[in-house]
């Protein structure tokens, strides 16, 4: 049997992402990092060397004032993905597109041809957006409400993966000698026609080295959780402590294995930002400095409001009870999360400003230490199945810097992560089978997509 080996992604926010609004004041960040090619460049070319399976683009497409600086002004995900493609040989690259506010075909062919540009390393990160404001910027009054985001999305995927099928591998055959370029009963219409969308087909793009890009999923909701088991190859999620990680990777393992999948076909990664030192107090220090000067009081109190549909705290007295209210402007926005934050409130008999400081601190990073110390708390994480990998926030350069040349060394000493890539595609680190192309039923293709 092969030794299960640690995954390794990364997360560029540039300038600052939530919780990070004053990262760009680090001079080792150039203040238009979030839209400059030449510092993703850099970067991802960092964790190339250090032999990361995959770089992850996060993205949403409504913003406030009250918004990260990243999010303010950040390049669109396949665009800068696939100058990404050119610029490196083999690190994954996975972008995030919404099922609610884009179509099928065109999402089906934009990630096809990231997909054959990068020779099969894309992926995609599937979301329904939580920012329930982006309705505005489409054309529609209101955001899908949780139960029709979701019920959408797992049409789109079965829509989208047909597309991808379009061609069987060989039905391109490019024969000068008889003149003959495609094979016409190798070429198949989806005419898929269902609940939310009606796409002929057939798609105009044959499939990559991999297959198809991956599939990842980040959604924490039961919706989330569900989706995420039916269709994706790889879970982004969060995870506080080794016990919440331990039960979020059973739950969702457990989930795909009653829908017929191999849970070791789904590949958990959880993202955190990780502190390395000199020693273990220096490196609590190195987090306790960033921590206090990231994030002031008034930018987390502007921030606060994104989970509850950018609902306006300002409104509020600070050292009054909490106003739990506030909730019914969640319903079709970050629900999930603004419901735990209300009930941690409520619980705690919590004020606004004690709520808010509460998310502001937040809890340390689990990963904070020398390097030999960090090691080793990934390796406890990844043997106790709390995850399968990690994503690593970039952060601040240094920092990102003394992970690569310091942390990954003593893990790939120990044979934990690889020292060098054994493959050329995206499905190829992270250890997952090319899908089948064979014409099925959208009700099969979970077995297909095992086998």
């Amino acid at each position: 049997m092969t030794k299960r080996q640690l995954k390794l992604g990364l997360v560029p926010t540039g300038v600052g992402g939530p919780g990070e609004y004053n990262r760009w004041l680090d001079p080792e960040i150039p203040v238009d990092a979030s839209v400059s090619i030449d510092w993703y460049i850099d970067v991802v070319r960092q964790a190339e060397a250090a032999k990361f399976d995959l770089v992850f683009i996060v993205d949403s497409q409504f913003i406030t004032p009250d918004s990260p600086p990243h999010y303010l002004n950040r390049l669109e995900p396949l665009t800068l993905l696939s100058a990404l493609a050119v610029a490196t040989s083999h690190i994954g690259l996975i972008g995030t597109l919404t099922t609610s506010y884009n179509d099928p075909y065109n999402v089906a062919r934009r990630l096809a041809s990231l997909d054959l540009i990068s020779k099969g390393r894309a992926g995609w990160n599937v979301v329904t957006s939580g920012d329930a404001g982006t309705a505005g910027n489409y054309n529609r009054d209101e955001h899908f409400d949780y139960d029709t985001r979701y019920a959408r999305a797992h049409e789109y995927l079965d829509v989208t993966r047909g597309l991808w099928r379009s061609y069987e591998d060989d039905a391109l055959v490019r024969d000068r000698a008889t003149g003959q370029f495609l094979d016409p009963a190798k070429l198949h219409t989806l005419d898929h026609r269902g609940r939310f969308f009606s796409v002929v087909g057939p798609l105009n793009i044959q499939r990559s080295p991999q297959g198809e890009p991956v599939i990842f999923q980040a959604g924490d909701s039961e919706q989330g959780r569900d989706l995420g088991a039916a269709i994706a190859d790889g879970i982004f999620t969060h995870a506080q402590s080794l016990e919440q990680g331990q039960a979020f990777y059973a739950d969702l393992k457990g989930r795909a294995a009653r829908l017929g999948r191999d849970p070791d076909q789904v590949v958990v990664m959880p993202g955190f930002t990780v502190y390395v030192g000199d020693s273990d107090a220096d490196a609590r220090e190195i987090e306790r400095h960033w921590r206090a000067h990231d994030h002031s009081f008034e930018q987390a109190l502007g921030e606060f409001g994104r989970a509850f549909g950018w609902h306006d705290f300002r409104q509020y007295d600070l050292d009054a009870p909490f106003p739990v209210g506030a909730l019914d402007h969640a319903k079709t926005s970050f629900f999930t999360q603004a419901k735990k934050i209300t009930d941690l409130a409520v619980a705690r008999g919590l004020t606004l400003r004690q709520a808010v400081e509460t998310q502001r601190s937040g809890r340390s990073s689990p990963f904070v230490g020398s390097a030999a110390t960090v090691a080793a708390e990934i390796e406890r994480w990844f043997e106790a199945r709390a995850l399968d990998g990690l994503n690593i926030h970039a952060g601040h350069p240094s920092q990102f810097r003394r992970f690569t040349e310091e942390v990954v060394p003593i893990l790939q000493e120990r044979g934990t992560f690889r020292r060098d890539y054994t493959a050329t595609t995206l499905r190829g680190h992270l250890g997952l089978p090319i899908p089948s192309n064979r014409r099925t039923a959208p009700s099969q293709e979970l077995e297909i997509a095992a086998e």
